[in-house]
């Protein structure tokens, strides 16, 4: 049995999915419910998810699944009369459904060529723009780069994904970077400072660390995010 803000969370999202082919963010939620914090919602839909009424998709934004309807929603719909046996039935094509409109929190990032996971290739091919989903993005200015290679697999970054990078010229040890050798190769790898050297350590244990002089590695940006496709 569902709590009442159980039920209106469903109802809403249901509805959401229904007008407009996508499910509504966090914040929205949170305004439809009138709760205090997106906390509530959180806790909301993982109760839903344990009770079997909603899925999440894994490695996408605003993605979730109504698996069933409350049962006093699916009862509250009236069966339709019997029709007499010889009641002549006119068979009508339905109307075709129209076509969701587009999100409005999807933002064109720019999306600079391709990004080595595995040696480093020649930087910034490119420009053109990558639509992503502005719930992906934080503060700041960004830009996309799809991966090449696999040297980044055990940190889930894949062969084929879109890095999503805020461009920034700092980094902390630790944190992935995309960076910028000689003025002229790109790589996505994690940053260390080791012995006044800067190592470009991989996520994949059959990469050996790239280890450059400070000054031949400039950092381009840090990673935000991913987007991946799948076909």
């Amino acid at each position: 049995m569902l709590t009442a803000k159980q039920h209106e969370l469903i109802r809403f999202i249901q509805q959401r999915l229904e007008d407009t082919g996508i499910s509504p963010s966090f914040e929205e939620m949170k305004e439809a419910l009138d709760l205090k914090s997106k906390s509530g919602v959180h806790r909301l839909i993982s109760a839903l998810e344990e009770r079997g009424f909603l899925r999440r998709l894994p490695n996408r934004a605003r993605a979730l699944e109504v698996l069933k309807q409350p049962e006093d929603v699916v009862s509250g719909v009236k069966a339709a009369a019997p029709r007499p046996a010889n009641d002549p039935v006119t068979l009508t094509r339905p109307a075709p459904r129209a076509a969701p409109p587009p999100a409005n929190d999807v933002v064109e990032v720019p999306l600079h060529g391709r990004i080595a996971a595995g040696a480093p290739i020649e930087a910034l091919e490119g420009q053109s723009s990558l639509p992503v989903p502005a719930a992906l993005l934080g503060p700041g200015e960004h830009y996309a780069l799809e991966v090449s290679g696999d040297s980044m697999i055990e940190a889930g970054i894949f062969d084929g994904d879109f890095a999503l990078v805020r461009r920034t010229d700092t980094a902390r040890d630790g944190e992935i970077v995309v960076a910028l050798v000689d003025n002229e190769e790109a790589t996505l790898k994690y940053l260390r400072r080791d012995a006044g050297m800067v190592r470009l350590d991989p996520a994949n244990g059959s990469y050996d660390p790239q280890v450059y002089e400070p000054h031949r590695v400039k950092v381009q940006g840090k990673l935000a995010g991913l987007l991946r496709r799948y076909h």
